[in-house]
């Protein structure tokens, strides 16, 4: 009975504690529990796509049956992200341990090339006519010759394309409720989405907005959706669709034609691997840049005790600041499409090599990005975005990045499709050397080039137990800022000792080389450790923004499944 008092009384001392706490000082991790189940879940930016999904695996369809359902569903409901304009990444680890990396990235049209996006002086173009907004900014398609690729190739065999399909469609046809959130971001977007007609007619119901509350019907995506769901990817790049976005294009300076649809092509590629304190980590490789400097920034600090020095003090993110500042220099000169540039992914992922990159840190002194440079290599060797993770109950499991780029990509929807054009060619160097949207320098490996995929920041991970086993798969939106959130992500599971909704929730930073700054969350690190690290010589964005936001999910020893979804963005994990 005294332990019972005891513990209570405890209790209410510790809340009392910490209601008079200030918020920045007692972040450590998330005070949400995950997601638990016990046979199989989906966590996806939104709750329908989420449950969508689930229906799927309960039909009995596989992991990657539910992925093709889901990612058709965010189409519908998460316009800003989830696409059939656009492309990403899908990386698969089935229940006998084998993998797969399917690249379904957008590809550069015929007819760009390499100073398409510079005037008559050099200068990059503003505007219409750019690579960040217009006709002109959209690279060819890849999402729905993806997921086709990945239903033939690996879908459970019970279930029909058209049954993963007409979930997304009848959404469409139907409608659904808006929240608050994306109601409100229509609005945010108001000055690029009315350029254009359809995506004022549908996004900004012409000009009148809509409210949170109000069901928002997709008509002509519905329809593209059905052509889809009859004829497969073929009712995409062939067909009525694909004449309707090529006569949209012609007519407004675009890029794009019949023969660019007609032509794409998904890409398997081989996942790079490494190891993290003898964990094997899995991720995508080139054209995403984002598995191969998570596993260089990994090979770095494996050397140092960041257990010790406690998840967020100012000694692990100096050291944590470094390490991604040579990463990234590594990024800009030696990433881009390896089907058009070798690209040295088995040296850079190489521990021998990240020892000599770490031998340059200094323990007590912040570098100047301006004296970083690339790593040497001799030699050559052979050749805003959404993300969502799926394991099913016998133990596959599927982890999706998909994009558009910018939020609503190009703000083109295309005439008569109900289809959001990506803005992907932002994701070029459009002038080798010169920051992109996201302030990424970039060097000629990414230049602008016919049918060439545009390097990328997608990093979708999987982590297995040193025996072998799944432990967790996880990945992010938010564009360059997405392989720095994944690697903390892994840090806080490994490192830590966090569940995977802690290790999604707790505070991040950000540094990618240039511009020379860490970016820093709300509330997510305490004055002392800021002064600390200006002490060292370190710089600070001028104010706290969100960085990115995940999804993943965990497996217990046991087999029980943890979903979680980021604090900093909508959704659900939802499972049975």
């Amino acid at each position: 009975m005294k332990s019972v008092k005891k513990s209570a009384v405890l209790f209410f001392i510790t809340a009392l504690f910490l209601s008079f706490t200030p918020r920045e000082l007692r972040i450590f991790a998330s005070w949400r529990e995950p997601v638990r189940v016990k046979h199989a879940i989906v966590a996806s930016q939104h709750e329908l796509a989420s449950k969508i999904g689930v229906e799927v695996l309960k039909k009995g369809g596989n992991a990657i049956d539910a992925a093709v359902a889901t990612a058709l569903a965010l189409a519908v409901v998460y316009p800003e992200a989830g696409n059939l304009g656009g492309g990403g990444f899908m990386l698969v680890r089935f229940k006998d341990g084998k993998t797969a990396a399917i690249d379904y990235r957008e590809m550069a049209p015929q007819a760009a090339t390499r100073n398409i996006y510079l005037d008559e002086t050099g200068k990059l173009i503003k505007g219409e006519g750019s690579s960040t907004i217009g006709y002109r900014a959209a690279g060819v398609p890849g999402t729905t010759a993806g997921l086709e690729l990945a239903f033939k190739k690996y879908g459970s065999g019970k279930l029909k394309w058209s049954e993963l399909v007409e979930p997304a469609r009848k959404i469409a046809q139907d409608g659904y409720v808006l929240s608050y959130r994306l109601a409100n971001l229509f609005k945010a977007y108001k000055e690029s989405l009315e350029r254009y007609e359809d995506s004022k007619k549908i996004f900004l119901n012409n000009g009148k907005f809509y409210e949170e509350g109000d069901i928002l019907k997709q008509p002509e995506l519905a329809q593209t959706l059905g052509r889809i769901e009859k004829n497969g990817a073929k009712g995409f790049y062939e067909g009525e669709t694909a004449q309707l976005i090529a006569a949209d294009m012609k007519a407004h300076n675009g890029l794009m034609t019949l023969e660019d649809l007609k032509n794409y092509q998904p890409k398997e590629r081989t996942p790079v691997r490494g190891t993290y304190r003898g964990y094997e980590i899995i991720s995508m490789p080139p054209p995403s840049s984002g598995g191969i400097v998570l596993l260089q920034s990994l090979n770095m600090l494996e050397k140092y005790d960041l257990r010790s020095m406690g998840y967020n003090s100012s000694e692990k993110y100096h050291l944590l600041t470094e390490v991604l500042r040579r990463a990234f220099a590594d990024r800009a000169e030696f990433m881009g499409d390896p089907d058009f540039a070798n690209v040295p992914t088995k040296t850079l992922i190489d521990k021998n090599y990240a020892e000599k990159r770490r031998a340059t840190i200094n323990l007590t002194k912040a570098s100047k990005s301006s004296d970083i440079k690339h790593g040497e290599i001799i030699g050559r060797e052979s050749m805003d975005t959404t993300h969502f993770t799926i394991v099913d109950a016998d133990g596959n499991v599927v982890t999706n990045t998909y994009t558009i780029n910018d939020l609503y990509g190009s703000a083109v929807t295309a005439k008569g499709t109900g289809v959001l054009l990506n803005d992907e060619m932002d994701d070029f160097a459009a002038q080798p050397g010169k920051a992109n949207m996201f302030g990424l320098i970039q060097g000629e490996k990414n230049s602008v080039q016919p049918k060439k995929r545009p390097l990328s920041s997608m990093t979708p991970t999987i982590v297995l137990r040193k025996d072998g086993s799944l432990w967790f798969a996880v990945g992010a939106r938010g564009g360059p800022r997405i392989i720095t959130s994944v690697l903390q992500i892994v840090i806080n599971m490994i490192d830590h000792d966090m569940n995977i909704q802690e290790a999604i929730d707790a505070p991040r930073i950000h540094h990618q080389w240039f511009p020379d700054e860490i970016l820093f969350e709300p509330y997510g690190m305490s004055p002392d450790t800021r002064t600390a690290l200006e002490k060292l010589g370190h710089k600070f964005a001028a104010k706290p923004i969100n960085i990115a936001s995940a999804t993943g999910i965990s497996i217990n020893e046991k087999g029980v499944r943890f979903g979680a979804i980021d604090s900093r963005s909508d959704g659900e994990a939802v499972g049975y």
